[in-house]
């Protein structure tokens, strides 16, 4: 054996007396290697390097999460503004009364008070003429104190010279707005047809069309409110809607960035091809008719427990026979 050789067991045994070899003397080291299991180093750099983008992908998950959220913001319903709705009534009765013709019924079948889900079909494109109506209808009967709150589509609260919405009571839709506007006692008008519905052909005007979408009667029986079917023609009339763009607004990932499941093509003023509906049109003076139907106190009629498909089919049967009725009276599109 070489002098070096024996140099280097004898610096061997010093450093495993004096605790200052790979492991030394020190228990903590021990320890690590005894948890390590013998696993080899690059095993371990694997295993922390899986962890490291498991953590990246927890949080990357946590801030989309957090943006999807965003986009349907936590409404803030004191946004709403009895005194501003007072001062601009003249005008939406010029515009109800002079250009649309309004005619609206049933308002009595409305509770006088407490919290109530009021569910109407949806026409009109974005400009959604019968929810103006509407709105003048019932300050006119219940007054503008009465807390009244509109459910719509965070994207047409976001355009510009729409945020004044807000002041009429309009929120975005999220389960939880729609919550908090009900736990006030106001009444809530949701459209579940929403821009599936609002957009449809106009040969489909008198077509209640709500996609199959239940949310609302859930809503209702959650939150233990009666339910008031609105039933309204003539906002389709106001353009003319000619296809969804349903196939066109899958292609463009239009759902995936807005939750926006069409893309509507129409003719309407001023543009004529009118794509999208996003700068929204001028409306042809159409007549349109509304009509509140009884309210439904779903415990009473169906149980405490319901059956969600049963009650959904009869809704939805009592609107369109509502509905059909209405278009009778029609002799002819526009002009009612």
């Amino acid at each position: 054996m070489s002098e070096g050789s024996s140099r280097t067991r004898r610096s061997g045994r010093s450093a495993s007396r004096n605790g200052s070899g790979a492991n030394g003397g020190d228990p903590t080291a021990r320890q690590e290697s005894a948890l390590d299991g013998g696993v080899p180093a690059p095993v371990r750099d694997l295993a922390s390097a899986a962890q490291g983008a498991g953590a990246l992908v927890g949080r990357l998950a946590s801030y989309v999460a957090e943006q999807a959220q965003m986009r349907v913001p936590r409404a803030d319903l004191d946004e709403r503004d009895p005194d501003y709705i007072r001062e601009n009534l003249p005008g939406l009765w010029m515009l109800a009364s002079l250009y649309f013709r309004a005619e609206v019924r049933g308002m009595h079948n409305i509770p006088a008070e407490g919290p109530v889900l009021i569910v109407g079909n949806h026409s009109g494109g974005n400009l959604t003429p019968d929810t103006q109506v509407f709105t003048l209808a019932f300050h006119t009967y219940f007054g503008v104190e009465r807390r009244f709150y509109q459910l719509a589509h965070n994207l047409v609260l976001s355009m510009p010279g729409l945020s004044m919405l807000r002041k009429y009571g309009t929120v975005a839709a999220s389960r939880e707005n729609a919550h908090r506007a009900l736990d006030t006692g106001a009444a809530l008008l949701v459209y579940p047809g929403g821009d599936y519905e609002v957009h449809r052909p106009i040969w489909d005007s008198a077509k209640v069309d709500f996609n199959g979408r239940k949310g609302f009667l859930r809503l209702a029986i959650e939150k233990d409110v009666p339910v008031v079917p609105l039933v309204a023609i003539g906002g389709q009339e106001t353009a003319l809607f000619l296809s969804r763009g349903e196939r066109l607004a899958r292609l463009l990932q239009l759902d995936k960035m807005f939750r926006l499941k069409v893309l509507p093509i129409s003719l309407a003023l001023p543009w004529g091809l009118n794509i999208g509906d996003m700068l929204s049109h001028f409306p042809l003076p159409a007549k349109i008719t509304i009509e509140a139907l009884p309210a439904i106190d779903l415990p009473e009629e169906f149980g405490r427990e319901p059956d969600v498909d049963e009650v959904y089919d009869e809704v939805l049967g009592r609107m369109q026979g509502a509905l059909t009725a209405l278009a009778a009276e029609r002799r002819f599109p526009v002009l009612g």
